[in-house]
């Protein structure tokens, strides 16, 4: 799971990424309310809140869609442990 915050003028946008489901969401306002749930396309849901604003995408499939290197700029390695 990775996490990138992004903030400008007092407004903050969440992106969260799972490698396990290849889901990405990203959360545009931070307070919390209830949603409507809007697909728009197969792989793609809207979340609507109040007075109709985007509150945040779901992005299922992401990697298929997006090009998660520059959303994401975060680079690991798995190493493994050496028994000495």
């Amino acid at each position: 799971m990775y996490s990138m915050e992004y903030g400008r003028r007092g407004k903050k946008m969440n992106v969260l990424y799972n490698d396990r489901t290849d889901l990405l969401y990203i959360r545009l306002d931070e307070k919390k309310q209830e949603v409507i749930n809007r697909r728009v396309s197969e792989d793609v849901v809207l979340d609507i809140g109040e007075d109709e604003r985007l509150i945040g995408i779901e992005i299922l499939d992401a990697s298929k869609h997006v090009n998660l290197e520059k959303l994401l700029p975060v680079k690991y390695e798995i190493s493994r442990k050496v028994s000495l």
